[in-house]
Order: structure tokens, then sequence, then C-alpha cells
């Protein structure tokens, strides 16, 4: 059984645990970035261009790294799960190009956004042409099963934006919206990342669902650190501008734990500042409101217990390096907020 998710973190300067899934893995993830570097050349210069300002931009390539150690974890090993692991990226890779152009970002991983570079345009075209090599490369493994699992995961995550989009300015947005939300935009594709990975073992059965449980609850405390940063965190740490999500209008987890702890005044600041009518002293004001009602602290753990459901989900799956990895991957993704 794995450790439990606590609050120990790594000292500065040694690596975290994201730094040693990735060493574990090297061989395995040096064979992925061949893939997605060999899959994202086209003789149309702008795409390899572009696709690579934000593919090598120092991301860390969590969701592959999922899929390589579920496969590894279960004995398997090779090509099939190499190539799965790049065709979840690229669907990052996509998701994130056009979520930047939705959002109107202008920083994604501490540079400068594609489609402040490129234009919008182009940053959605690119996007689409990542999409396609992912099913190339989900093609060539020759698995349905593991094209049906993804092909799915694409789905949802496009039906998340545009229920996120919905929710945009919507100062009312419950608690229940939000998750479901979240379940969609983010943890589908770390559950599937899991779930494809183990399939590509040969192990689509309980070890699978296993998995895919541990990589929605991860995927979930990944997104519920990330919103807490949004308020709390520095634009170094995140790779993008504090203060997005609000500017964006969008209530994540943070904001409905204040909002519903306020008392009138402070709801009718929410409904304003979140519905469109924003000063630029508004920021400063739902940050103090957040830290007046510890919205962090319950944000951060509700992410925590998120982590831990993740760690019991593959609790009595074989003991192993890459268990004990993800077992750190899960306890990691809450305390890089500390």
């Amino acid at each position: 059984m794995g450790p439990a998710v606590g609050t120990a973190k790594a000292p500065a300067g040694e690596p975290n645990a994201v730094d040693r899934l990735a060493e574990l893995l090297t061989e395995d993830l040096n064979a992925v970035d061949a893939l997605i570097h060999q899959h994202m050349t086209s003789p149309v210069g702008v795409i390899p261009n572009l696709a690579a300002h934000l593919i090598d931009a120092g991301g860390k390539r969590i969701r592959p790294l999922i899929t390589l150690a579920a496969a590894r974890l279960l004995g398997g090993g090779g090509d099939g799960p190499r190539k799965l692991a790049a065709a979840v990226e690229f669907i990052h890779s996509a998701t994130l190009l056009h979520d930047d152009v939705v959002d109107l970002s202008s920083m994604r991983r501490g540079k400068k956004s594609a489609n402040l570079v490129w234009g919008n345009s182009a940053s959605v075209l690119v996007g689409d042409f990542l999409f396609a090599r992912s099913f190339n490369l989900m093609v060539e493994t020759g698995d349905i099963q593991v094209l049906d699992i993804l092909a799915r995961a694409a789905s949802v995550i496009a039906e998340g934006e545009v229920m996120q989009l919905a929710a945009a300015n919507d100062a009312d947005t419950t608690r229940e919206r939000y998750m479901e939300i979240i379940v969609a935009k983010t943890a589908a594709l770390f559950a599937a990342a899991a779930r494809a990975g183990a399939v590509a073992a040969g192990r689509p059965g309980a070890e699978a669902e296993a998995l895919e449980t541990y990589g929605r609850e991860l995927g979930l405390a990944f997104q519920l650190v990330d919103d807490a940063l949004d308020y709390g965190g520095r634009s170094l740490t995140m790779g993008k501008n504090t203060g997005d999500d609000f500017r964006e209008g969008k209530v994540t987890l943070p904001v409905v734990f204040a909002r519903d702890a306020g008392d009138e005044a402070e709801r009718a600041f929410w409904r304003r500042a979140m519905g469109g009518e924003r000063t630029d002293d508004d920021f400063h004001r739902a940050q103090a409101l957040i830290r007046r009602h510890d919205a962090i602290a319950l944000t951060l753990d509700a992410a925590r217990d998120h982590a831990a459901r993740a760690t019991s989900a593959i609790a009595a799956l074989p003991t192993n390096a890459y268990h004990e990895a993800l077992d750190e991957l899960a306890l990691f993704v809450v305390e890089r907020a500390h």
C-alpha cells in the first residue's frame, strides 16, 4: 500500500516527485520526446515553430509520465505506451492552444502565449493539427481500446471547455457545477492517460479501473491547486499571470468558498466583479476576501482529499518503484502550493 498524503515536501534544491518520476522513466521519456518532435514536423513552417513554442517551453509532461508509469507498474513497456504518451501530450498541448485563444491569454509556461506571437487563427489551426497527430499515434498502436479511451477523453475535454465558457461571469455557479466542469476539462485527460497505460500493458480490467480512478482524482487535485494558486501564487511559479481566472470571470472553488461565507455586501461584490464589471482594484479586494474566509486553505484541503483518494485507488496494485512514484506524485501535486 502506498503512503498516505500528508504535508511533507522535498527541501529546496532537491528533485521533486515529477523529476524523480521522469528520471525513473528516462529511456521511455526520451523516446516519447523523439516521437513528439517526429510527429509535429510539417513543410508548413509555422506549424512546427508554433508547436515547439509551447511543447518545448518546459512543461513537466505529467500526463505522459502517468501513461508510462501506469504501463510500467503493470509490467508493460515498449512502443505502445510510448506512442500513447506522445498522443496524450499532443491532446494536452492542443487544448492549451485552444484555451489560450478562448481566454485571450498572454502568458503560458512563463513565456508569451502562442496566440500572442502568431495570432489566434494560427493557434487554433495548429491545435487542430496536434489533435490530428494524436490520433495518428493512437492508430499506430493498433489497439482499438486505447483509441476509444483517448477519443472519448478528447470529446469530454471539449465539452468541459464549453461548459466553462457557458458558466463564465456567472457569479452563482455552484460548487457542484464547478466540480462538473473540472472533471471534464482537466481530470478526464489524467484519467484517460492512466487507463490507456494500463490497457497498453494488457491489463484492461480492474487494474485499469483503479488507475483511471487514480488519474481522475489526481487531475482534480491538480486543478484545485491551480485554482488556489491563481489567488495566492506567483507568476513565475505558475507559468501564467496570477489573477487570470478572476479577470476571465471564472468562478473557481476559492471564489465559491469566499462567496458562500460572505455577507450580502461581499456577495454583491462577487456578482458585480464576476459578472464583468471589474475595476483595477477588484482583484486585490477579491484576494482579501478569499484570505478573510480561508478559501485558499479550504481549497487545498479539498485538493489533499482528492490526492488521498488517488493513492487509495491504486493501493492494491503491485508494489514497485512506479507505484511509489505515483504515490509521491499525488503528494507533490498538492504540496507544490506551499
